[in-house]
């Protein structure tokens, strides 16, 4: 399948008026199809963007985290219906003891969360009292929610929540005896040929890794995002792909090198449904249009850092935007499917 040349003009002129500043890239196969770089990834020493360039995703890799539980689970080390209580040592005073690995996965759970963003709108504000450079593990997480209140009962709704995540990391990391970010590196990234993928700290950042930007639009000027985000990701966000690499991510989903034919068919299952044709599964977004599945995708934000990325199973295209400032990814999604 060829693209038409407008959607390829589009794009190129959207990203051009916009200062967007990332990759897109789309693939049907092994054809690629659209591939741009646009922008710096150091602004102050006019480095710029590559397809190669690796961005971070922010919550756009809590898809790996429910892979790997998908692993554990096919190993029989838990199941989606093991209690919370019954994977963990640590002391979750206020946790309503019903709670699933399921309901973790699913964002049905209604644990407190770290970062509420349905109430707040500003992520910098969590580290004022809780400094980000100290966040390098997940337990490090475990003070800005483990002694709050449920939200809800669990499985009463759908509701967005970080933490749920935190907490399958340190299942993973309890049941398999290595660090979240160990495991995920050499049962998903290196299956997959991730070579280039990783959780960096941010102040150790590899060659050719984009600093995420802040810009204030009053005024022009920016920042980088070091003081914004904690210092290193984890189970619910934060790791720093390539857009080649997250492509070698879908391809490894959908062709079973990850998972089996039956345990990936229950990881995109629209178990949840967060609002009209927008459902979850595991760790990944489901669109329908007129009752069908429209495309499989994932999304990350944080100051500095945006990215979405999706499969649509109808023509097996599989595109992919990171972006190493706070806006972008999802516009150019919209002109693609506008156009596609």
């Amino acid at each position: 399948m060829m693209l038409n040349v407008k959607i390829h003009d589009r794009i190129d002129e959207f990203c051009k008026e916009s200062n967007f500043s990332g990759v897109v890239l789309a693939k049907q196969k092994n054809d690629k199809l659209i591939e741009f770089a646009y922008g710096y990834s150091n602004r102050a020493e006019e480095v710029t963007n590559k397809i190669d360039t690796r961005f971070g995703i922010a919550s756009g890799c809590k898809l790996f985290t429910a892979i790997a539980i998908c692993q554990l689970v096919e190993k029989g080390l838990v199941t989606v219906d093991t209690k919370l209580k019954d994977c963990l040592e640590i002391e979750l005073p206020n946790f309503d003891e019903r709670i699933t690995v399921q309901h973790l996965l699913t964002h049905t759970s209604g644990v407190p969360d770290y970062f509420d963003e349905e109430v707040m709108d500003d992520f910098e504000e969590l580290w004022k009292e809780n400094p980000m450079y100290l966040i390098r593990g997940l337990k490090d997480f475990l003070p800005l929610f483990q002694d709050q209140k449920m939200m809800f009962q669990p499985g009463e709704k759908f509701h967005y929540n970080n933490a749920g995540y935190i907490l399958l990391g340190l299942i993973i990391e309890e049941k398999t005896g290595k660090t979240f970010t160990n495991y995920v590196m050499e049962n998903i990234f290196k299956p997959c040929e991730m070579e280039d993928s990783g959780y960096f700290s941010l102040d150790s950042l590899p060659k050719n890794t984009a600093l995420g930007y802040i810009d204030n639009e009053e005024d022009g000027t920016w920042r980088t995002n070091m003081y914004s985000i904690p210092v290193k990701g984890g189970s619910d966000g934060g790791a720093f792909v390539t857009a080649t690499d997250m492509l070698k991510l879908w391809d490894g989903l959908l062709d079973g090198k990850l998972l089996s034919k039956e345990m990936t068919k229950l990881l995109v299952t629209p178990h949840a449904q967060a609002e009209d044709d927008e459902y979850y599964g595991f760790g990944i977004w489901i669109s329908k249009r007129e009752s069908e599945i429209y495309k499989y995708h994932v999304m990350g934000y944080d100051p500095g850092v945006s990215f979405a990325s999706s499969y649509y199973p109808d023509t097996g295209i599989t595109l992919v935007i990171p972006s190493n400032q706070s806006y972008g990814p999802h516009d150019v999604t919209d002109i693609f499917e506008e156009n596609k």
